[in-house]
C-alpha cells in the first residue's frame, strides 16, 4: 500500500492528481475499452510528465515561465494522442476507438506533425504565450474551473483574474491574428484576411455573404474565425479543436461535468441563498481529500511505469502529437429512466456529503483479482434499521450480471470499477448496489451518483446512455471506508436484480 502524500506535498499532489484525470477522460475517448484507456493513460501520462519536467513547466502559475510550451494538461493531452499514434503504428490499433484510428490514417492527422506554420490557428496560438497566461486561458476556457477556483491554483488575486483573463483572452486573439496572417494560403484566403479580422472584432459586426460562402468551404479561414471571435461562446471549442483535436468536443463536456462535481453543483439546496458558500468548501475539501488518496495510488503506479518503460529523450513533446476537431462522441438527450434514486437510509457508517457527482472521466484499469461473494443476506432489503420506511423490495431479474473489482485500498480510501452485462439493449440505465460497512462515495466517472445511506444509485451520463443487447456498461469512483472495506450487494439495473460474478 503506497504511502499518503505528507502535508507539504499536498498542493502538488492534488495538481498532479488533477492532470491524472484529465489525461484519463481524454485516454478513454481514444479506446475501446477502460482497461485500454488506464494503459493508454498511464503511458501517456508517464512520457508526458518526463518531458514537461525536463522542460521546466509545472503545473502551477509561477515566474519565468515561457513560451513555446503549452501548459501542463494540454501538454499530456498532446501525449495521448501522440501515444496512440504510436500503438496505431505498431499494430495495436484494435485497441483504439475507430474513428480514431481512421483520423489517424487520414491527411487531417498530418496537419499536427506537419510544417509548424500548416498547423491549427489555435494551437500556435496559445504555444505562442506566455505559459502563466496560457495556463489561466485553458483552465478557465476548457477545464471549466470557475474563476476562484482557477485563482487559486494560478495564485492570482480573486478579484481581479475575471479582468486578467478579459486580457489574455485579447492575447490569444493577437496571436492567433499573427499566426493566420503568417500561414501559407492562397490569394483567395489572403484577400479575406482583413475583413475576417475586422468582422470577428465585434458581435455587433455583420459577416458579408461572400465572407460567409467562403468560411463555409475553407477550413483554414473558418478555424481561425473561431480563434478571432472571442464572443459568441465559442472560445472553448476552438481550444479543444485546434489542440486536442479528434474528440476535443465530449472532452470540453466531461470537464465541464467534472467541474462542477468538484465544487458540489448539483447538490440539492446547493444553489439556495445563503448557504452555498459553505456547502461549496465542504465540496472542495472533499473533493481534495479523493484528488490526494487518488494521486497516492497514481504515483505509485507511475514510479513502477517508468522503471519499466523505454525512453529515448528525443521528440518535440508538443509539435509532433496530433489532434483535430472532430468528435462523433456527442451527448444524447435523457430518455425516461426508470426511478431508482427513492431508497432507505440506514445509520450504518460515518456521515459523509451525499453530493450527486457528475464526473465523466473515464473508468480506472480492471485487472483481475480476488473478489469476494455478497454476504447471504435477501437482496431488495436493507442490511440494517431503516429510518425511511419499509424495505426495498427488488423486482424480479432481468437478464444482467454485475462486476464489482476493488482496484486499490488504502488505510481510509479506495478505488473500484462496477461493470454491468445486460442481456437487453438500454437507451438510458441506473445501476445501484449497497454497501455493507458505512462506505462512502466521494467521486464517480462515466456516471452520476447518488448515496442515501448504505444504498448507491449510478446513472448515466448523456454520452453512454445507450448499451446494445449483451453489451456492458462499466463506471468507476473513489471512496473512503474505516473498520471494514467489504465487497456490496443487492446490485440491480433500472430496478431488476443482477447476478454478482
Amino acid at each position: 500500500m503506497p504511502d499518503l502524500p505528507t502535508p507539504q506535498d499536498a498542493t502538488e499532489a492534488a495538481l498532479f492528481s488533477e492532470c491524472w484525470d484529465a489525461v484519463l477522460s481524454y485516454a478513454d475517448l481514444c479506446t475501446s475499452g477502460s482497461l485500454t484507456a488506464h494503459q493508454l493513460a498511464t503511458e501517456a501520462f508517464t512520457l508526458g510528465m518526463r518531458e514537461v519536467r525536463a522542460a521546466g513547466i509545472v503545473p502551477a502559475r509561477g515566474p519565468g515561465r515561457r513560451a513555446g510550451r503549452l501548459p501542463t494538461i494540454p501538454e499530456l493531452l498532446t501525449a495521448v494522442r501522440s501515444t496512440a499514434a504510436s500503438w496505431e503504428a505498431d499494430g495495436e490499433g484494435h485497441k483504439l476507438d475507430p474513428d480514431l484510428r481512421l483520423w489517424l490514417n487520414s491527411g487531417q492527422a498530418a496537419r499536427y506533425t506537419g510544417p509548424p506554420l500548416q498547423r491549427p490557428v489555435a494551437l500556435r496560438g496559445l504555444r505562442d504565450m506566455q505559459e502563466a497566461d496560457a495556463s489561466l486561458l485553458w483552465l478557465a476556457e476548457v477545464e471549466a474551473l470557475p474563476l476562484p477556483t482557477v485563482a487559486r491554483r494560478l495564485g492570482l488575486d480573486a478579484a481581479t483574474v475575471a479582468e486578467e483573463l478579459d486580457q489574455v483572452r485579447g492575447l490569444f486573439r493577437d496571436r492567433c491574428h499573427r499566426a493566420h496572417v503568417d500561414t501559407p494560403m492562397d490569394a483567395q484566403c489572403r484577400s479575406y484576411a482583413r475583413l475576417l479580422d475586422a468582422v470577428t472584432r465585434s458581435p455587433a459586426a455583420d459577416t458579408p455573404g461572400d465572407l460567409s460562402r467562403h468560411l463555409a468551404t475553407c477550413v483554414q479561414c473558418a478555424e481561425a474565425a473561431a480563434c478571432l471571435r472571442l464572443h459568441g461562446g465559442g472560445l472553448p471549442a476552438a481550444l479543444a479543436g485546434g489542440v486536442i483535436g479528434w474528440g476535443g468536443l465530449a472532452y470540453l463536456e466531461r470537464r465541464r461535468r467534472a467541474a462542477e462535481v468538484r465544487l458540489g453543483v448539483g447538490r440539492p439546496g446547493a444553489a439556495e441563498a445563503d448557504g452555498g458558500d459553505s456547502e461549496e468548501k465542504e465540496g472542495r475539501n472533499r473533493v481534495l481529500r479523493n484528488g490526494l488518496l487518488a494521486a497516492a495510488v497514481l504515483l505509485s503506479v507511475l514510479a513502477l511505469g517508468v522503471s519499466m518503460m523505454p525512453f529515448d529523450g528525443s521528440g518535440d513533446s508538443g509539435d509532433d502529437r496530433a489532434a483535430t476537431a472532430r468528435d462523433d462522441r456527442q451527448p444524447v438527450a435523457d430518455p425516461a429512466v426508470p426511478d431508482t434514486t427513492t431508497t432507505t437510509t440506514t445509520a450504518a457508517g460515518p456521515t459523509a456529503s451525499r453530493t450527486p457527482s457528475r464526473t465523466p472521466s473515464p473508468t480506472a484499469s480492471r485487472s483481475r483479482s480476488d473478489r469476494k461473494n455478497p454476504d447471504p443476506e435477501p437482496q431488495g432489503t436493507s442490511a440494517a434499521t431503516t429510518s425511511a420506511g419499509p424495505a426495498r423490495t427488488t423486482p424480479p431479474a432481468a437478464g444482467c450480471r454485475a462486476d464489482y473489482h476493488l482496484d486499490s485500498q488504502w488505510s481510509d480510501g479506495f478505488q473500484a470499477t462496477v461493470t454491468v452485462t445486460t442481456d437487453k439493449a438500454l437507451v438510458g440505465w441506473q445501476v445501484a448496489w449497497r454497501f455493507r460497512d458505512g462506505q462512502q462515495v466521494g467521486q464517480m466517472w462515466d456516471a452520476t451518483v447518488h448515496q442515501d445511506g448504505s444504498r448507491v444509485t449510478a446513472s448515466a451520463a448523456d454520452y453512454n446512455k445507450s448499451v446494445s443487447a449483451h453489451g456492458t456498461l462499466t463506471f468507476g469512483f473513489l471512496g473512503s471506508w474505516q473498520r471494514e472495506n467489504r465487497v456490496p450487494y443487492d446490485f440491480t439495473l433500472n430496478g431488476a436484480a443482477c447476478a454478482t460474478n
